[in-house]
């Protein structure tokens, strides 16, 4: 056997140990290419390519969304775009979530073809209100940049609403918000009343950490006088109901502290 086929066979078992290597490559190396603020997981099971975590947690907003036990495939060739692009699936209890996410950044995310359903008691961790019902999210595509929408389209809707109030819960309805964004302009949503006893019709706007809200809360007969002493603080009497106006920034998370 000469010098050069000996060499030629060493190259080739040494790609053939680097693939070897590479397809069985831990999970937990997955960790590597996350943004460690903006995304924690933990239990890692499998191979980075097609793998698993028993517990993920995303950042939204000033706190973690718990999206639980979490699968994964990662492409391959998106590797080569240094633009990592993954499948995934999660769930945790009646929670559960499906999309593909593409990172692009420590705070820049892309997200497409993304289904959600959550409880709408998690938003208590993001507003100082406790709500019962379910959030469903049918998100066509999410682009953030420096953790904030820069672009997207999708349908938000809110089931069988209540507010847990401290002397027992006040029926809302169900309710459905429609939004979308064109790439360098604001973010505008409609929101509207699907049914149920609260009706509120109105909109919103986000132009990057700016927003502003203008809802009309009419009930179908007189609104529940506990609903009208809270509504009282936040908004304005428009005939039989309020009319609420909020305007303000966005909080930043911890990633985008200085």
């Amino acid at each position: 056997m000469t010098l050069r086929s000996r060499t030629a066979g060493v190259m080739a078992l040494l790609l053939l140990l680097l693939v070897c290597l590479v397809a069985t490559a831990p999970a937990r190396l997955l960790g590597l290419l996350l943004p460690g603020e903006q995304l924690v997981m933990q239990g890692f099971g499998g191979t980075i390519w097609q793998g698993s975590a028993s517990r993920c947690l995303v950042q939204v907003g000033p706190g973690y969304l718990h999206l639980g036990a979490v699968r994964w495939q990662l492409h391959p060739l998106s590797l080569m775009t240094l633009a990592p692009r993954l499948s995934v699936e999660s769930q945790w209890g009646s929670q559960t979530l499906s999309g593909e996410v593409v990172m692009r950044g420590e705070r820049d995310l892309d997200v497409r073809d993304l289904s959600a359903n959550v409880s709408a008691d998690l938003l208590r961790q993001f507003v100082p209100v406790s709500l019962a019902g379910t959030l469903s999210l049918q998100l066509e595509t999410l682009r953030l940049r420096g953790g904030l929408p820069s672009a997207g389209a999708g349908r938000l809707v809110w089931q069988r609403g209540a507010w847990l109030a401290p002397t027992g819960p006040v029926p809302l309805g169900s309710y459905a918000m429609e939004f979308s964004q064109v790439p360098g302009q604001e973010l505008v949503a409609e929101i509207l009343t699907l049914s149920g006893p609260v009706n509120a019709e109105g909109g919103a706007r986000l132009l990057g950490r700016a927003y502003s809200l203008e809802l009309l809360v009419v009930g179908e007969g007189a609104l529940d006088q506990r609903l009208r002493q809270a509504l009282s603080l936040v908004a304005r009497p428009a005939g039989d109901g309020f009319r609420l106006k909020l305007e303000g920034e966005l909080q930043d998370g911890p990633a985008g502290r200085q």
